[in-house]
């Protein structure tokens, strides 16, 4: 399934600039780094089996590159697959500048509703997805959003960046030394100990009673960001008895997005799309 377009998700240039002035570059497959400037690329399913449903696409990749085929394209050629848009968002990379990413999910999520009665979307099911890096960006969002300034000047700002449900696989959660992982949190807020930035980037302690229902998919055996993230969170959510569901799989590593890997894991979209059923976000 070809992707239906893309946007610009600030076309008229974004209010703050991330400093990158090295082109931007894919390598290794579809993996891009040095990416400055914000894009969707957005794939419909066909009108016989559209549930309404849409799903912002957060690649991973440590947030200093995004892994725009598995974590990205495939999972949003699946998703238009189960009657549900994908929206791959390729993100600004921080380079030093931590809100860039932020502003261009919520920005992304503000587009969708926008544009939803154009394509076919249901405004009240807006989720968002993230893997790695992008599970904690897609996290950030979950808990971090308005539902529209409607004093605002700008009008995208009108309509809300707050997601309807969220997909993590094997997220970033953390910045706690203890059990984060330290290259996403450098890349996103610089070398140190800035207290107050890893407090505000350590998604498990800013769940309230208004985040969306989760979804969270990992392997036992992730030797890239500790189990423990999803966890932390998941326990978090609970909390405010936030409807969520969590699969820790034996094997399946860090990292393995859309792909087949011929042991259980494989099944986490299946799971994932009765979980969407089941929540009354698809039919």
């Amino acid at each position: 399934m070809a992707q239906d377009f893309k946007l610009k998700v600030w076309p008229n240039g974004a209010p703050d600039s991330n400093g990158l002035t090295t082109p931007e570059e894919v390598f290794d497959g579809k993996r891009v780094r040095n990416v400055s400037e914000a894009e969707i690329y957005v794939y419909l399913p066909k009108i016989g089996i559209n549930t309404g449903a849409a799903v912002v696409i957060c690649p991973g990749g440590g947030y200093a590159m995004e892994a725009m085929d598995h974590e990205g394209y495939d999972m949003a050629e699946w998703l238009a697959s189960q009657g549900v848009a994908g929206i791959v968002l390729k993100y600004r990379l921080p380079n030093g500048h931590d809100q860039i990413p932020l502003e261009d999910a919520q920005r992304a999520l503000r587009i969708v509703r926008q544009k939803a009665a154009e394509w076919g979307i249901n405004p009240a099911k807006i989720g968002i997805a993230g893997s790695s890096a992008g599970g904690h960006l897609a996290s950030t969002a979950g808990t971090r959003f308005d539902l529209g300034k409607p004093d605002s000047s700008d009008p995208l700002e009108k309509f809300s960046c707050r997601p309807d449900f969220m997909l993590l696989l094997y997220p970033v959660i953390t910045f706690n030394e203890e059990f984060g992982h330290m290259g996403s949190r450098t890349n996103l807020i610089g070398a140190g100990n800035k207290w107050e930035l890893v407090e505000k980037y350590s998604n498990e302690l800013h769940a309230t009673a208004q985040t969306p229902p989760t979804f969270l998919v990992l392997a036992d055996d992730d030797g890239g960001v500790p189990p423990r993230n999803s966890i932390e969170f998941y326990m978090a959510l609970k909390k405010y008895k936030i409807p969520a569901e969590m699969h820790i799989f034996r094997d399946g590593g860090h990292g393995f997005g859309m792909r087949k890997k011929n042991i259980p894991v494989d099944q986490w979209p299946n799971l994932f799309a009765q979980w969407m059923k089941a929540q009354g976000i698809t039919k």
